[in-house]
């Protein structure tokens, strides 16, 4: 509950601040957004980290970021600054889950992230930058490793070589990629959505199967009576 209410105070100050200053009538051309960013210097580097790493772990996807950050600037401080963020962002969730809202958080960590739990105190290095490689930066990974047994620098070393890969690819070819989707013929559009709908179909599918299975393999045999 306290997460929340800090969230949306945080959210009411920024959008106070935002008007203060005069940020909405930009919102009226935003095409020169990024250079308007751009030329902020080293004041917009530091806006950016600040804010991936203070909003990214309560909710925003953070290649939302790691995206808005390769169209702004060049991809080396592209790639720099993501990863200041990155790394920021699993450091705050990281903390929030260990020293702050431990027991709110544990109940609320997917099963999916628990049965790492055995890996992570063996071999919590390998672990962490493994899972970090795939599933990246998810705010519930980032409370999962708090409430684990990982230890910080472990979770922190583990981390920043996980993310190496990911965000180098999205640094570099985020543009080009975005340039080459925008430019997509509607019939194209369309078999991307029907394919991407298939393949979430046949995920449910396949999910709700292996439900049914381990229902029945866990239920008792009711049918048996005895001779």
């Amino acid at each position: 509950m306290w997460a929340r209410i800090g969230l949306v105070l945080f959210v009411v100050v920024v959008a106070i601040v935002a008007q203060r200053l005069g940020l909405y009538t930009e919102l009226a051309n935003p095409a020169a957004l990024p250079a308007k960013i751009a030329a902020l210097g080293a004041l917009g580097y530091l806006a950016f980290v600040v804010t991936y790493a203070l909003v990214q772990p309560f909710g925003p996807p953070g290649t939302l970021f790691v995206v808005v950050a390769s169209l702004v600037w060049p991809w080396p401080i592209a790639f720099t600054l993501s990863m200041l963020g990155t790394m920021g962002a699993s450091v705050v969730g990281f903390s929030f889950a260990r020293f702050v809202a431990r027991d709110f958080v544990e109940k609320r960590i997917p099963a999916r992230f628990r049965k790492y739990d055995e890996a992570l105190e063996k071999r919590g290095f390998v672990t962490v930058a493994i899972m970090r490689l795939v599933f990246w930066m998810p705010p519930l990974l980032h409370a999962f490793f708090g409430v684990s047994k990982v230890r910080f620098w472990t979770h922190f070393w583990g981390s920043f070589v996980g993310y190496l890969i990911p965000l180098f690819v999205m640094s570099y070819f985020g543009p080009k990629a975005l340039g080459f989707i925008k430019d997509l013929p509607p019939a194209a559009w369309a078999a991307v959505v029907a394919t991407l709908l298939f393949v979430v179909l046949v995920t449910l599918g396949i999910r709700k199967m292996r439900a049914r299975r381990e229902s029945l393999a866990t239920r008792p045999d009711s049918a048996r009576t005895p001779t």
